[in-house]
């Protein structure tokens, strides 16, 4: 749907369900089956948008103590977003804005919790000031979808990375004042790390079997980094939000021999212990694994 809406450039309303099934593989049937309508699968597909966009933009956010920093952080992961998925980033940013009343109301929605975590900005207010009323936040964020659907609709004119000091300026200026968002503009983004999911080149990948991931190979530099350190102490080195993943991704890395317990995480209610095994070391202390993690970074 993504697909059909960016080249036909037309909105949902024109869209042929065959077209979307015959681009899927799936017969007209098919489709019928899965949507009630052509809205129904625009929203499956704006839904889908929302998670992924959603996951990185929650992850960055999080990982930043401030909230200028945890702004910019989220921020460059949707510019990016829209770069690296240009269809679906239109979809969710464009044709949206022309659906029918399911996906205009979860747009709503989506619109609404970006506005609360922009609102957070009144706590930093400059200057002891009282910050701004809390509907200033819609309009920000009205604002910032503004500028990036007009810029959108230019047909790829400008990269969506290179309006970042702009678009951090005009969340920052009426919670920290014209000298803050004079020099966002400025600011160069934060680096980051695009596809933590994806696989590691074949050249280190096959050293140890099936799927390495930027996100695993995070974790081993992180206990190669700290030997010792506990399930906690690892995640925030690793930028891994979620406890329970912290987890998986260990007990995988275990199973595959790569790293084991020590001291006195092999006793029960004690923290777990980390250090990397002989196998582990030796993928670690090369130069591959750690100039692949520096290639994943994006200026």
């Amino acid at each position: 749907m993504a697909e059909v809406l960016a080249e036909n450039g037309s909105g949902p309303e024109a869209v042929d369900v065959s077209e979307v099934a015959a681009r899927a593989g799936v017969s007209s049937e098919a489709f019928t089956r899965l949507f009630l309508d052509v809205e129904d699968c625009v929203l499956g597909a704006f839904e889908l948008g929302v998670e992924r966009v959603g996951d990185e933009m929650s992850g960055a956010y999080s990982s930043e103590v401030r909230w200028l920093d945890a702004i910019r952080a989220a921020l460059a992961r949707f510019l990016w977003f829209l770069e690296a998925q240009p269809e679906l980033g239109r979809l969710l940013v464009v044709h949206s804005t022309s659906s029918g009343p399911r996906v205009l109301r979860r747009r709503m929605e989506v619109l609404d919790a970006l506005a609360k975590i922009v609102d957070r900005g009144r706590e930093e207010s400059a200057g002891g000031i009282p910050g701004p009323p809390a509907v200033m936040a819609e309009g920000v964020v009205g604002a910032v979808l503004t500028v990036v659907h007009n810029r959108l609709l230019a047909d790829g004119q400008q990269a969506p990375i290179e309006l970042f000091g702009p678009l951090v300026s005009i969340v920052v200026l009426p919670y920290l004042g014209a000298n803050v968002a004079r020099r966002e503009l400025t600011r160069p983004a934060p680096r980051i790390r695009r596809g933590d999911d994806s696989e590691l080149p074949q050249s280190l990948d096959g050293q140890i079997g099936p799927r390495l991931t930027y996100r695993t190979a995070r974790v081993l530099i992180s206990i190669d980094d700290y030997p010792g350190a506990s399930n906690r102490e690892v995640a925030e080195r690793a930028g891994v939000i979620d406890q329970g993943q912290i987890s998986k991704l260990l007990g995988r890395l275990e199973g595959r021999g790569l790293i084991e317990e020590v001291g006195e995480g092999r006793t029960r209610g004690a923290p777990n212990s980390w250090r990397l095994t002989g196998r582990g070391e030796e993928l670690v202390k090369g130069d591959g694994l750690r100039a692949a993690m520096r290639a994943n970074e994006v200026p």
